[in-house]
């Protein structure tokens, strides 16, 4: 019970816990339209490149916190032709070394109507079992690695500084959410 409560102390110097978890629909939508506008503000060629997406899943906040173990867990939508079809969750551990929190913004752009469908059609989808993501990292001059740009699923995480780098999905579980 300890390590809950300072796990949850943790959290809540990121986020307010009331507005963290179990948002309504309404205010996934408004996180999203606000996470994919400073999304394509940092990244014109993100912006194009989500004009090529067969759907976007965006959690515009995911926290992580721990001491030893840890968690993160986020909601949010998955829009297909510019419009929410479904509201999803992420969730996480891990074990190890680490102390403290953080928020970030995780972007997944399913490129083919393949790799839309078999991540709609799923009960529980995990990073790295059910698909891999082909996380993008963008050069000097706003340009991706054309390889990583052929996969069928692609993904960036952004934090309050920009663009992250050396950071791993793997094993992270997305699952279908009722919203209203």
């Amino acid at each position: 019970m300890r390590f809950l409560a300072i796990c949850l102390l943790f959290v809540g110097l990121v986020a307010p816990l009331d507005h963290a978890f179990a948002m309504n629909a309404a205010e996934i939508n408004a996180r999203v339209d606000e996470a994919l506008q400073k999304f394509y503000k940092k990244s014109p060629a993100g912006k194009k490149l989500a004009g090529q997406a067969k759907g976007i899943l965006v959690f515009p906040k995911v926290y992580k916190a721990g001491i030893g173990v840890g968690g993160e867990y986020g909601e949010g939508a998955l829009r297909v032709g510019g419009k929410t079809v479904n509201y999803y969750s992420t969730a996480s551990g891990s074990f190890g070394l680490q102390l403290g929190a953080q928020a970030r913004t995780q972007i997944l752009m399913f490129m083919t109507a393949e790799s839309l469908n078999k991540f709609r059609k799923s009960d529980g989808w995990e990073v790295g079992v059910d698909g891999s993501v082909a996380l993008i990292t963008i050069g000097a001059g706003e340009d991706f690695d054309t390889n990583t740009v052929k996969a069928p699923i692609v993904g960036f995480v952004m934090n309050n500084q920009g663009l992250m780098f050396n950071v791993s999905l793997e094993g992270t579980k997305i699952s279908k959410i009722d919203r209203k």
